[in-house]
């Protein structure tokens, strides 16, 4: 569940890239997985270098490969399918099966915001 002290961002297109928290006199920044972008730790930022590092990552990254870690401790290669402040879905995608026309690969829902169970292939 979003935060309510989280401000969305919008790229002009309408589209919207991610939220800003405000913290102190400046402001975090977190992407539409609900992660942190800002150096975790360091000084806030203000609001407009927040807008700039959130409309630089855009959200082309939701198109990359995955890694899903599951409770077991086995990794599963997965695709996001959908990133809201609901939740995020990951679909299975071993050798790209969840492109494939047709296919029904099986779906991971994790909360938002995920957490370090996801992360680059």
């Amino acid at each position: 569940m979003l935060p309510l002290d989280w401000i969305e961002h919008r790229r002009p297109d309408g589209e919207i890239v991610g939220w800003m928290l405000p913290d102190g006199d400046g402001f975090r920044a977190f992407d539409l997985l609900g992660r942190e972008r800002t150096a975790p730790g360091e000084a806030p930022v203000d609001w407009l270098e927040a807008e700039e590092l959130l409309e630089g990552i855009g959200i082309g990254y939701l198109a990359d490969g995955w890694s899903l870690r599951l409770a077991d401790g086995t990794e599963r290669p997965v695709r996001i399918a959908e990133a809201t402040p609901r939740g995020v879905t990951v679909l299975a995608d071993e050798y790209g099966a969840a492109s494939a026309v047709g296919a029904v690969p099986e779906r991971f829902h994790l909360p938002f915001p995920v957490g370090d169970e996801l992360g680059p292939r």
